[in-house]
């Protein structure tokens, strides 16, 4: 019998200090990633210029976003690594948002890419709805028609559960709550139609801009920026298609390795989740120099308030 004990100790040991390190990468690159988000926002919400532009206001957008995507996928995340059982009422809910979330970065990103073009084209007489204080009737729809798709996803599903909602505590992931064949194909088409919308919407803002540079002769400088940003909201959304490299990379990793399962999808998860989506925000709002200087002040008075009492 104590043998056994000692066995069992043996074996789990390993994969429980492999739990150990993966939350510790996890939660302090979490705990950085929404450090420089609160500070963008606060940076935001403490200066005028940034509220009464439709950009940065597309853009703060994009920050809450992913900041709930993040902090979405890390409780789902921890939730698997301590299998933790949650009841269904709270599951279902976390795992919309995720899901959600997912999708709305690409409509945002389409909508920001949009904005540009508006500005370019129609800079004197810009649509209502693109103006800073009717911006609301952009970005609304975008939200209700991304959390929209993964309520249809979750109802075309066959649940056989007759136990009470609160009572029902089950391992929250996607496979489980949807796991049906028709909910594969409906994901699929969904993440496929959502991609190639918002990658022709990018392409299209992107060439007439760049036809406009060529037949523009004044203010060819504030044209080719424009460009540039649609350019890099395409970066971003190659960044967000990661997410759909994981079959190929799981694949890869099984031939030419011997991990464990649990380790390639932690490995997949660190890599085409949460890094790309700790890159996106930050690479366009490093990139922006208004903003960029603002940050850079932001981290400066911090540096100076630490001085360290002796020298």
């Amino acid at each position: 019998m104590q043998n056994r004990t000692a066995l069992s100790v043996n074996e789990t040991s390993p994969k429980g200090f492999s739990v150990i390190i993966k939350v510790c990468v996890v939660i302090p690159f979490f705990c950085v990633f929404l450090c420089f988000i609160a500070v963008m926002l606060q940076i935001f919400a403490s200066h005028r210029q940034f509220l009464d532009t439709s950009r940065y206001i597309l853009f703060a957008h994009m920050l809450i976003n992913d900041t709930l995507q993040i902090l979405s996928s890390v409780l789902l995340f921890l939730c698997v690594m301590g299998q933790v059982k949650l009841p269904l009422l709270f599951c279902v809910p976390l795992l919309f948002v995720s899901t959600g979330t997912f999708q709305n970065t690409t409509l945002i990103l389409a909508a920001m890419s949009l904005e540009r073009y508006v500005a370019i084209f129609y800079p004197l007489q810009r649509p209502a709805s693109w103006r800073s204080d009717r911006i609301w009737i952009i970005t609304l729809p975008l939200w209700i028609i991304s959390f929209v798709f993964p309520v249809i996803e979750f109802s075309i599903g066959k649940h056989t559960l007759t136990v009470a909602v609160l009572s029902t505590n089950i391992l929250c992931k996607p496979a489980i709550i949807n796991s049906s064949p028709i909910q594969g194909l409906y994901r699929f088409v969904v993440n496929v139609l959502f991609f190639a919308v918002v990658s022709v919407i990018i392409l299209f803002t992107y060439v007439r801009i760049v036809m406009e540079t060529r037949k523009m002769r004044q203010d060819r400088a504030s044209v080719s920026k424009a460009m540039h940003t649609v350019l890099l909201h395409g970066f971003q959304l190659l960044l967000c298609l990661l997410a759909f490299t994981q079959p190929i990379s799981e694949t890869l990793i099984g031939l030419h390795t011997n991990w464990l399962a649990e380790d390639v999808a932690f490995f997949n998860y660190f890599c085409f989740i949460l890094i790309p989506r700790f890159l996106s925000p930050l690479i366009y709002g490093f990139r922006d120099q208004s903003l960029k200087k603002h940050i850079e002040n932001r981290f400066l008075c911090w540096s100076k308030r630490d001085k360290p009492f002796f020298k």
